[in-house]
């Protein structure tokens, strides 16, 4: 529980009991999540035996938002707009506002768009660094309605709660002090613009967007616009440029560190103050705050959005005594819960996709798919909590293919990238029609699948801009990406056989979906290439390897060394990524016998790096060996040991949520190991007692009495009362309804097999 009590003798008796009443401790789910999971370098098991630097941080947020919503309203401690660099730092100590955040959440990416305001009790310095005062965490509640913090360093009591494109903030300033609000754009190149309009008492300004992977530095076509409006009457007001401050100007723009400030009458009552944002126009931002907080009342909001999460967060029901366990899963269920984010106004209004100069109209639009990452679990989740939701994201890949005349590979502020590797808003959209998503364009998705997946652009413009997939040339004419082929235009070069064997992967869920739609020649072909994984598996080894066009094998590799064939990790973590035929991967690897002994390997050698994706399968991996008591050894092992609920609770970077998604998955007991088919495994249930509210209005429940750190491993199984020996359970029985029943022991077994 997060109860907050203020004490400072500094303060007057009226500021203190205001304090009390506003951090009052609420019930409800919201409760056991602590925003600031994952702002702290990893303290879990394995942190800093792989990744290092920003690896080492969830790379979260302390966010009040409403769940995939335009902003992530957050506390700042960091003023930038750079390539891997969050907002917020547990570790720091100076506060220096609160941000309308687009920052890609778990990520390496950027902020964007963004503004910032600070209540400020003088105006000797203006920039974020400048006017940063001191805070402590223990004088700060984080959730994902409400965030509140004492600033030691003016006094200033600071609270936020919000919605999706808009938010409100009450401060509460000394008696006796100014009551400054600052504003800043936050533009790292200099081209934001901000004014005052004193007779509307509004504060309005822009902040052009730039790309950072294809066409670094070059603009985007859109920015993020932004209105903050407050009520109480303006003693004074200015603008400054870096330490440079204009008594009595109303505007500023194109320049580096700048903003406006406005002096408000202090009546000794908080200080309401309102702000939205759009990325169409000033105008948008206005409709944005009227429409969802059309009013001042702090408390109002705040209830309105406790009540969007009890019932975003109450779709999965979990039991325990242990409050810990609590904490992780609705932890991470609140990280599965930023991106895709809208970035659609509420009258549907969005700026074209790569271009951003024409506007379109839609009912919910959806962007910042940080593909590579979310496909394997993040979006399986989506598909199973809320399909609607779903089916709109599936439907904005589809509203960019139209737009942009290309199905993008990694879509982030509204633009190509050629950022990681793999074609995976394929299988997102196979994953979700597959499992019976289908309220979006199938056959226009269909189109843009297959055109990523057999042709390449026109033009080298193209191209370089992040249109289709890398290399694709090479892996059609090969059946695998060889060495030769360095892969310049992309912001991840070489990595070859990881390409070819995400490629292969892509290819067998697009394959799915061409059964489906009865086009059986491309069903054939795709399926053929997808076992192109067998082309860079050597078998001398039993491990992918980089290979040549000539055919031979890179020679004296060290399968547990990273290398420059392998995205983010060494050959030992890259090997398994077949997730659509582990008995053909096995098979590539000379037997049951042999893969066994690599996965033991992995895990008993202390090799597994659960801080990175393309591993998040392997420990499913033993059901497909025959040996199901393992994969519920080493899943709780995982949950225990690289998920905490403190600051540092995160082994990696969350990763747009993925991270977080596998949690909530393996906790319940089973596990989308391979997108694109309608099929989970099954793991070890961490809850003993576990329902899942469904969209269609069923609900299936997870019984598992006795479950565990010790009693981990499964005797026996029922669905709905009948035995059960498989170690799959269909993504049909779980939407149906139902009951699964697991018997758990303290003693290894291979069932369910």
């Amino acid at each position: 529980m997060f109860a907050y009590i203020v004490v400072l003798t500094s303060m007057t008796i009226g500021l203190l009991s205001c304090s009390q009443r506003h951090n009052a401790e609420q019930d409800g789910l919201c409760q056991y999540v602590d925003t600031r999971v994952g702002t702290a370098a990893s303290t879990m098991l394995t942190a800093g035996r792989f990744g290092k630097g920003s690896e080492e941080y969830g790379q979260t947020l302390p966010a009040v938002l409403e769940p995939n919503g335009m902003n992530f309203w957050t506390a700042q401690t960091q003023h930038t707009e750079l390539k891997c660099k969050a907002p917020y730092y547990y570790a720091d100590s100076l506060l220096q506002g609160f941000r309308n955040s687009h920052w890609i959440v778990g990520g390496c990416t950027q902020d964007y768009g963004s503004m910032t305001l600070f209540p400020a009790t003088n105006i000797t310095r203006c920039t974020p660094q400048g006017r940063a005062v001191s805070f402590s965490h223990n004088d700060e509640t984080a959730r994902p309605d409400y965030y509140s913090v004492m600033l030691e360093g003016n006094g200033v009591f600071a609270e936020m709660t919000g919605k999706s494109r808009s938010a409100i903030f009450r401060f509460t300033y000394p008696a006796d002090s100014c009551a400054y609000l600052i504003v800043n754009p936050n533009s790292d190149e200099g081209e934001g613009y901000i004014e005052l309009d004193t007779l509307q008492k509004e504060i309005r300004g822009y902040n052009p967007i730039h790309r950072i992977y294809q066409g670094k530095g070059l603009p985007t076509g859109h920015a993020g616009h932004f209105v903050v409006k407050f009520t109480d009457e303006i003693v004074s007001f200015g603008t400054y440029e870096n330490d440079t401050i204009t008594e009595g100007n109303i505007s500023v723009y194109k320049k580096k560190n700048i903003g406006v400030y406005v002096q408000l009458r202090n009546a000794g009552q908080p200080i309401i103050v309102r702000a939205a944002s759009s990325f169409v126009s000033i105008d948008g931002a206005r409709r944005n705050l009227d429409v969802e907080i059309p009013h001042t009342n702090f408390d109002e909001t705040r209830k309105e959005l406790a009540n969007i999460w009890e019932h975003h967060l109450g779709r999965i029901e979990v039991e325990t005594s242990d409050t810990v366990h609590l904490r992780k899963f609705y932890g991470s269920l609140y990280r599965t819960s930023f991106l895709p984010r809208t970035i659609n106004d509420i009258d549907g209004q969005y700026p074209a996709f790569s271009s951003g100069k024409t506007i379109h109209t839609t009912r919910t639009y959806y962007d910042d798919f940080s593909m590579w990452d979310t496909y394997r679990a993040l979006h399986p989740l989506l598909v199973l909590l809320s399909p609607t939701k779903s089916s709109e994201m599936m439907q904005s890949l589809v509203n960019k293919y139209e737009q942009g005349g290309w199905l993008p590979i990694f879509p982030c502020w509204n633009s190509y990238t050629a950022a990681m590797i793999g074609d995976h808003c394929t299988a997102a959209i196979c994953d979700a029609y597959i499992k019976g998503v289908r309220n979006f364009d199938i056959y226009t998705a269909y189109e843009a699948m297959r055109k990523n997946a057999f042709e390449q652009p026109d033009t080298y413009e193209e191209y370089a801009n992040g249109m289709g997939r890398r290399a694709l040339r090479s892996y059609i004419s090969y059946g695998y990406i060889p060495l030769e082929d360095s892969v310049r235009e992309a912001y991840h070069q070489r990595e070859q056989t990881s390409r070819t064997l995400e490629y292969a992967y892509d290819d067998f869920c697009l394959a799915q979906v061409a059964n489906l739609l009865g086009e059986k020649d491309d069903y054939k072909l795709l399926m053929q290439r997808s076992e192109n994984y067998r082309n860079v598996i050597d078998a001398n080894t039993g491990y992918a390897n980089g290979r040549y066009a000539d055919g031979h094998y890179l020679e004296d590799t060290n399968p547990y060394s990273f290398a420059f064939y392998i995205t983010e990790g060494a050959p030992c973590h890259y090997t398994w990524y077949v997730p659509h035929n582990p008995k053909g991967l096995m098979e590539a690897m000379g037997g049951r016998e042999k893969f066994i002994e690599k996965l033991d390997t992995l895990f008993e050698q202390n090799l597994y790096w659960h801080g990175n994706e393309p591993c998040h399968q392997i420990a499913y991996l033993y059901n497909d060996a025959g040996e199901a008591w393992k994969v519920q050894k080493y899943v709780r092992h995982i949950l225990d040991t690289e998920y905490g609920d403190k600051p540092g609770g995160l082994a990696g970077n969350d990763d747009a949520g993925q991270m977080s998604a596998w949690y909530v998955f393996s906790s319940l007991g089973f596990y989308p190991v391979c997108p694109g088919t309608p099929y989970y495994y099954i793991g070890t249930p961490t809850f003993e007692h576990a329902t899942i509210k469904l969209e269609n209005g069923n609900t299936f429940t997870i019984i598992a009495p006795g479950a565990s750190k010790e009693n981990c491993y499964i005797e026996s199984v029922t669905l709905n009362g009948k035995a059960y020996n498989d170690y799959k359970i269909s993504h049909k029985d779980i939407m149906n309804g139902g009951t699964i029943k697991f018997k758990m022991t303290n003693t290894p077994n291979n069932a369910p097999r």
